[in-house]
């Protein structure tokens, strides 16, 4: 009977970079097949470990994959064969030294699945070189991807000896796929614990994805305004600055809100403008904006009577206002020289409808009732910012109690008994892309800032899983306004912060290079799009022509994986989730049919 290792399979014929041919003196129509099995070439000093890729007219082609020193793989060629080395297929006690998990421990090792070439070895991934690091998983729609995220997060939190209780994995759902396969993991294991955050504002039992507006910087609010240029962020800044006076009570600043509104009335009594275009914006003005001291009703003393401000505003029978140099005297006494504004810190609670009034008065304030090129140029923001104060999405910022930076993280990483949540679901399903889009942004950028300005750097590891990744992480126009693009910025610089990116897609050449660039480790269910084979081909590191052949003719569940957390390219089967994610195709048959009365 056939036994793998005890053939000499044949004699090296040529030696091309790295791949070897080699003569076969094997029968092969008695052994099974050997396409994908892994050989042994050893020389005099060393052994190499190659990958049988092609069988023809009694020629196997062999792609050289690493060399194996006193039953140790290392991956890459440091040196060739010489044609003397003698060859054979290895057998399955070694091959668990290369591809599998020979000396496995819990807490450095990670079961994937297994290997679907050789029966019975387990393949694996060291923890550290996977989840230090960005990974990806690619396929077809109908190849795995769902199943085998949950089933690597419950292989993770289902270990028998030990727990991963200080794992921080943010998954945003584009289908809400995920709740059912991670619900029910504390019944499992006690000390593991699953949240969710859901965008059905309908849902009673999931608690809605809030958004603390006052957390936000100029360039998430700009994110959040959709702005397309960079001469945006000047107007947004201010406006954020202006809601340090208009969101906070009056007694608190009123010295500097009298001071704003009355360099807006100044301008608007300098514009140049008609006496009635003047009058017009000055009521508007302060129909919207006013304090206790200045308003339309704040009286005016002169010698022998007194007057509210609306009546100085009057326009004589000669068409002017006659009380234009009396106005202005009286406004300039609100001015004061000790204002000086910044952009929130975060420490005090304001609402859209504040954000709103401020960007309004911004715009007063930048001479927008003055010019047509400057109402032009803003009022794009304006529209957008009022569309999300009125319409439905102005329910994930409306929150009853403040709460610092600190307070809404720890919210989010914990359950209601105060112990962590090591999972947390955010189902973006029921918003459009373009909010989910700004919402993934914001929320990474929170947490990235957060363990960015940690004390003790990279000690809260915080892992952002972005399923439908290529609806988010894109080549957009984010560095061409606030100067670089968040997933870009934690690809480059999160390793070291502790923030990673897991980006889940079906459509790789829809993702931004640069974010794809820095993954690290990648799992390659089947993929038939030629437009996303080619883009892998050219930009996934260390692919090569093998991997792409397979990838084409992979059977659903099955991938090819590599990067740090592989020793080799493997191809691995993975196992079905319990439970499995709501990511099935529709039953249409049995929807359709009924059986006849």
């Amino acid at each position: 009977m056939y036994k793998v290792g005890d053939y000499m399979l044949g004699k090296i014929i040529s030696i091309n970079d790295n791949t070897v041919l080699l003569k076969l003196n094997v029968k092969l129509e008695e052994m099974p097949n050997i396409i994908n099995l892994y050989v042994l070439l050893e020389d005099t000093n060393k052994k190499f470990i190659g990958e049988i890729i092609d069988i023809k007219d009694g020629i196997a082609t062999i792609n050289l994959v690493g060399e194996y020193n006193d039953d140790n793989f290392v991956f890459g060629i440091s040196n060739k064969p010489s044609f003397k080395a003698t060859s054979k297929l290895i057998s399955k006690e070694k091959i668990n030294n290369i591809i599998g998990m020979p000396n496995y421990d819990e807490k450095k090792d990670l079961y994937i699945g297994k290997s679907p070439i050789y029966e019975g070895v387990n393949i694996g991934i060291n923890i550290n070189d996977f989840f230090s690091n960005h990974f990806a998983i690619f396929g077809s729609t109908g190849s795995g991807k769902s199943c085998s995220v949950a089933r690597i997060f419950q292989n993770l939190f289902e270990k028998q000896k030990s727990f991963a209780y200080r794992a921080s994995i943010l998954i945003f759902d584009a289908y809400g796929e995920y709740h059912t396969a991670f619900k029910d993991l504390n019944t499992k294991v006690r000390e593991i614990n699953f949240k969710s955050y859901t965008t059905n504002t309908n849902d009673t039992e999931v608690p809605k994805i809030k958004m603390p507006l006052w957390l936000l910087s100029v360039d998430d609010v700009a994110l959040l305004l959709e702005a397309d240029s960079r001469r945006d962020l000047p107007i947004i800044e201010k406006a954020m600055k202006l809601v340090t006076i208009f969101a906070r009570e009056e007694k608190q600043v009123l010295r500097s809100k009298n001071d704003i509104i009355a360099r807006a009335l100044l301008d608007i009594l300098a514009s140049g403008n008609t006496p009635a275009q003047i009058r017009d914006q000055i009521f508007s003005v302060l129909s919207h904006y006013k304090t206790k001291d200045l308003n339309l009703e704040t009286p005016i003393y002169q010698p022998g009577y007194t007057r509210p401000l609306k009546q100085c505003l009057l326009i004589d029978s000669t068409g002017k206002i006659r009380e234009m140099e009396l106005l202005t005297t009286f406004i300039s006494g609100f001015l004061v020289d000790d204002v000086n504004l910044s952009v929130p810190d975060g420490s005090f609670k304001y609402t859209l409808k504040d954000l709103y009034d401020a960007f309004e008065f911004a715009l007063i304030s930048e001479g927008i009732l003055n010019s047509e090129k400057i109402f032009d140029e803003y009022n794009v923001l304006k529209v957008r910012l009022r569309s999300l104060v009125n319409g439905e999405y102005a329910k994930y910022f409306e929150i009853d109690e403040y709460q610092t930076k600190d307070q809404f993280i720890k919210e989010i990483l914990t359950v209601e008994n105060g112990k962590r949540a090591q999972i947390v679901n955010f189902n973006i399903n029921y918003v459009d892309d373009r909010f989910a889009k700004t919402l993934t942004k914001i929320y990474s950028k929170i947490f990235f800032d957060y363990c960015k300005n940690l004390k003790n750097r990279a000690t809260l590891p915080i892992h952002i899983i972005l399923e439908e990744a290529h609806r988010y992480v894109q080549n957009d126009s984010d560095i061409n306004v606030i100067g670089y693009n968040i997933f870009d910025r934690i690809t480059k610089e999160g390793r070291k912060y502790g923030v990673m990116l897991g980006l889940i897609s079906q459509r790789p050449s829809e993702l931004s290079t640069t974010a794809l660039s820095q993954c690290s480790n990648f799992l390659i269910f089947r993929m038939l799009h030629p437009t996303d084979v080619e883009y892998m081909s050219q930009m996934i590191p260390n692919i090569t022509n093998e991997i792409i052949k397979k990838i084409k003719l992979l059977q659903p569940g099955t991938c090819v994986a590599f990067g740090l957390g592989f020793k080799i390219p493997s191809l691995i089967k993975l196992e079905m989730p319990n439970p499995a994610p709501s990511s099935s195709s529709c039953d249409v048959s049995n929807i359709w049919f009924v059986d006849r009365g």
